[in-house]
């Protein structure tokens, strides 16, 4: 205790104390680039200087991210303007986000539209690159589509990760890290030769923290109080070989294991739901004016566990060969790749034991990948020339299942009976009436007695016979889905006179997938969907006798079907066998033109297109058809389009002073059609194409090397105008969806905040007998964003900073250095996805209200949940260096 008050105090007071006389005198170098000609990209799949790239790139280096404390891609939005990381219900729901576009995470069957490529290997999903990254050597961030050498799924931008490669110098590093929650780790690389022409590289690391939530675990069985912790161990090796002046090989082979329990939600608001919500055994917070406990306090309600384990494995294989007789390079790049997920959940994200999955294999995924990428790379006087093919082989295997809880059939009883209660006070509320709504053959007068005596017999005391929603396990499910995808690519930069670039790229590929798959309901799970459904006369005429009119009582009785009849209690889907093919090839590519107008500025003007690959929507997806207008007909097919961008830039780029300050600003427009939406409705993820999104804005970085020795300065700012357009259901390829997102059409999209700017400062001075200070302050600043698909204003995160800050004490020759750190320095409150508590009440209505939309705030009933974002941590660090 004495010691973490130490260093929280220390954290938040020596930070300024040190940025106070830092400033003065001399400095000891500092690693890293000192001049912006030192920063060095490969952005075009060959090194050039930054400002020769006529693409948005936010570069940072080692010196950089290890000041910032970026170890994994949440990480790495502080220093990054107009990026967004969240994370949802389990860490493998990872969305990356660039000038406010991104793909919820939630649904594997859905690619990613900011790519991560990490040493030039592609990772198909932004939750399977989460992860401790290693040994870094720096990180671009492509804004933008990048489709031409990148491929597809990179259509808002990528994130291209370059480690540490073996050095044949011979290197030790270590580091131990001790924080508050309970949080310690330890990592260790060495490098060095093995042999004349072989050198190698081997990186460990340990990692474990507490939970950041308290978690009220009420009547159990979940034993875990707190949650969000972090338990996991990583392994990277590496070889390099040299068979001669002309040929490099790379080889990395590398393993991961998490073990930790992930990811419970806090209430934002609480709904009169709560109230059932206790009487069938919950302990859930009170409403006070219409809201819970403040999400702030961290408090979470979960009677189920939320184990989650992952494992991802996988081996590249790099080589380069020199062509010297055509001044050219010709490189194979091989990989294969395995990531598998289990998660366990609490559905309800309450302690009321109503609908869940354990940690049991039933729930999660695997994902095998094989690629081989050539390229044949070279350059003229006149031309800088690369032509490829790129090839992949994909399998993901999910399962899906669903467990009633003891307090299901009681909660579906009260809610459905408070509805009846709403339009007739006859009707009492009771935790028994579904059996009424569900006996086999039943009439309008057995229904009438059984809703008025709150789910007695008319005839006394005698409970009704039809059946309810047994615990234990509802629903199993199965998909495969198989993708092939070639593609052919050429990205070619013409010199057509000293200050004057055209560049041409051009992209084909070609995409195959399949889905197979089986969906189950176990024992007898969906008799109750079907009793009612058999029922909905006898409810009519059972409404119109408790004194509603024939038409309300005709939408009540098929509304209280619905809610019977949800997709895990859905008889339809029982044994229900999916296959579906699916081919289709695309173009992407670009035209860039660049003029140099001296040494110091160039301008430069581009339009890219970028493909983003159709998928299939791996979930229990119903709705409404033309001869049932009851949502409760499984979807014919599980299909969701492709998605495009046309995107144009116009930007300059700036190198001032002597070389030693880089300005660079760019004009963007990006129009996406058949945008990907993945949208929780409260009982399952939807995917939606909506027929157009634009992001439109002003891209600003900044770096300034400043006079004093070791003293630099970086950020940026990004102005984002991101809109989706205006559409109707008529436009929807499921129109029954129209409601719940009747608050898009116009509207400013989720995760994109108007401004956002990135600054930070590191700085290192000598103090003599061989010894150095260092400083590090990283900063982000964010305008309000809604954190909802659906947009619904309880969702808004409002305007919000975070703070890094690192002070560093160590040697001159880097032997040693001890780190006092905190992220998120001044403990800023903020959701990072807020969501519609399952089954707890509604927002959106039946009916179109006075403004235009589905949606009516004094009518809304909803809970609202969400996953916050990290509370401040602080630690300290030692790392020793030979």
């Amino acid at each position: 205790m004495r010691l973490n008050h130490i260093l929280r105090c220390t954290a938040s007071v020596a930070v300024v104390g040190v940025a106070a006389f830092g400033f003065a005198g001399a400095a000891a170098a500092q690693d890293g680039p000192t001049t912006v000609d030192d920063i060095i990209v490969t952005a075009q799949k060959r090194e050039q200087s930054l400002q020769d790239v006529p693409i948005v790139v936010t570069t940072l280096s080692q010196a950089a991210l290890e000041g910032a404390g970026v170890r994994d891609i949440k990480d790495l939005q502080i220093l990054t303007p107009g990026m967004t990381v969240t994370s949802t219900q389990s860490e493998t729901a990872t969305t990356a986000r660039i000038r406010g576009v991104g793909t919820v995470g939630d649904n594997p069957g859905l690619e990613s539209s900011v790519g991560v490529v990490i040493d030039g290997v592609y990772r198909s999903r932004n939750g399977v690159g989460f992860g401790d990254l290693g040994e870094l050597s720096r990180i671009e961030v492509l804004k933008g589509p990048q489709g031409t050498l990148f491929g597809k799924n990179t259509s808002a931008g990528v994130i291209n990760i370059i480690s540490e490669a073996p050095s044949f110098t011979p290197g030790f590093e270590a580091e131990a890290t001790y924080g508050n929650f309970g949080a310690w780790g330890i990592a260790g690389s060495v490098t060095g030769p093995l042999s004349d022409k072989v050198a190698g590289r081997l990186y460990m690391a340990k990692r474990e923290r507490d939970g950041f939530y308290d978690v009220v675990t009420g009547p159990g069985p979940r034993q875990e109080t707190d949650d969000q912790n972090q338990n996991f161990w990583t392994a990277r090796g590496q070889l390099l070989i040299l068979p001669s002046d002309d040929i490099s090989i790379r080889l990395i082979a590398d393993y991961s294991k998490r073990d930790e329990y992930c990811c419970v939600s806090t209430q934002v608001r609480t709904g009169p739901t709560v109230a059932f919500i206790n009487a069938v055994g919950g302990q859930q917070a009170a409403p006070a004016p219409g809201f819970g406990e403040l999400p702030f306090s961290r408090t979470a309600y979960a009677n189920r566990g939320t184990g989650q384990t992952m494992e991802d494995m996988g081996f590249s294989a790099e080589a380069n060969i020199d062509i010297p007789s055509w001044n050219a390079t010709f490189t194979s790049l091989s990989s294969w790749r395995n990531w598998s997920g289990v998660n366990g959940m609490d559905l309800d994200y309450t302690t009321a034991d109503l609908l869940y999955r354990p940690h049991d294999g039933g729930y999660g995924f695997e994902l095998d990948n094989l690629t081989q990428e050539v390229r044949l790379a070279g350059a003229t006087d006149r031309i800088d020339w690369l032509v490829g093919a790129f090839m992949t082989r994909e399998t993901i295997n999910r399962d899906d299942s669903y467990w009633y809880g003891a307090g299901y059939t009681p909660f579906m009883s009260l809610l459905i009976s408070s509805q009846l209660n709403a339009g007739s006070s006859a009707i009492p509320i009771s935790p028994n009436i579904v059996g009424c709504l569900t006996r086999p053959g039943t009439t309008a007068e057995f229904l009438t007695g059984c809703l008025a005596t709150g789910g007695m017999a008319p005839s006394g005391p005698a409970a009704p016979t039809g059946p309810g929603f047994g615990a234990g396990h509802g629903v199993q499910d199965h998909y495969r889905q198989t993708t092939e995808s070639f593609a052919i690519f050429t990205n070619n930069t013409l010199h057509l006179t000293d200050q004057f670039d055209v560049t041409l790229g051009l992209r084909y590929t070609l995409d195959d997938k399949s889905l197979t798959g089986v969906q189950d309901n176990l024992g007898t799970n969906g008799a109750a969907c079907g009793g009612a459904l058999g029922n909905i006369a006898a409810m009519t005429g059972a409404l119109m006798s408790a004194g509603l009119p024939q038409a309300a009582a005709q939408s009540t009785a098929g509304r209280l079907a619905s809610n019977l009849c949800l997709p895990w209690a859905n008889p339809l889907f029982d044994n229900r066998r999916i296959g579906e093919g699916h081919s289709n090839g695309e173009f992407s590519g670009t035209v860039k033109g660049s003029y140099r107008f001296n040494d110091s500025v160039m301008a430069y003007a581009s339009y890219a297109r970028g493909y983003k690959s159709f998928g299939y929507n791996m979930d229990r997806v119903q709705g409404p058809t033309a001869t049932n207008p009851l949502p409760i007909t499984p979807s014919n097919s599980l299909l969701f389009p492709s998605e495009t961008v046309d995107s144009f830039e116009i930007g300059l780029k700036n190198t001032l002073f002597n070389r030693s300050v880089l300005f660079n600003i760019t004009y963007f427009n990006q129009k996406f059609e058949d945008f990907q939406l993945n949208t929780f409705l409260g009982t399952a993820f939807v995917v939606e194409s909506i027929p157009e999104l634009t992001s439109k804005g002003v891209d600003a970085d900044f770096v300034w090397f400043t006079p004093v020795q070791g003293l630099s300065f970086n950020g940026g700012v990004t102005y984002t105008d991101t809109k989706y357009g205006d559409f109707t259901a008529a436009d929807l390829a499921n129109p029954g969806n129209f409601p719940q997102l009747s608050l898009l059409p116009g509207a400013r999209a989720s995760f994109a905040p108007e401004w956002s700017a990135t600054a930070a400062v590191a700085f290192d001075r000598s103090i003599g007998s061989g010894m150095k200070v260092g400083l590090n302050l990283s900063a982000k600043y964010s305008t309000e964003f809604n954190t909802g698909s659906d947009l619904l204003p309880y969702k808004m995160q409002d305007a919000m900073t975070l703070l890094n800050g690192r002070i560093t004490l160590g040697a001159e020759d880097d032997r040693w250095a001890l780190d006092l750190w905190a992220q998120n320095l001044t403990d800023e409150e903020y959701k990072q996805v807020a969501i519609n508590a399952p089954l707890q009440g509604s927002a959106f209505q039946t009916t179109v209200q006075p403004n235009g939309t589905y949606y009516n705030p004094a009518l809304d009933t909803q809970t609202y949940n969400a996953f916050m974002g990290q509370p401040r941590t602080y630690g300290v660090t030692l790392r020793v260096r030979y």
